[in-house]
């Protein structure tokens, strides 16, 4: 850069991002033995094909919550964004599972 040409001048600039959640991922685990064929046929919420994927899906009807859940127990539930409506998805979702726990 030659002495004619002057460097920009840098100013400093306040910026505060707007920060919104919309989607929190959660792992779990019932630590129950999960029939997920039972589970399929009698909650019409859950779809389960195991030759495609080993888990089960439950899509919770009254929320945007999708629960994947594997026979071992362990889930994910994503599609909430606060911890409260995390906690009663994953309550609801367990009392419901539980009558599918295998012995």
């Amino acid at each position: 850069m030659s002495k004619q040409e002057a460097a920009p001048v840098m100013k400093e600039i306040n910026i505060r991002p707007i920060i919104k959640i919309q989607n929190i991922v959660v792992s779990a685990d019932l630590h129950a033995n999960i029939d997920l064929y039972a589970l399929s046929k009698g909650v019409k919420e859950v779809d389960y094909e195991p030759e495609q994927f080993p888990g089960a899906i439950f899509r919770m009807k009254d929320t945007k919550a999708a629960i994947i859940l594997f026979k071992n127990g362990k889930l994910i539930c994503t599609g909430l964004n606060t911890e409260k409506d995390i906690k009663a998805v994953l309550e609801r979702a367990a009392k419901i599972i539980s009558k599918y726990v295998l012995d």
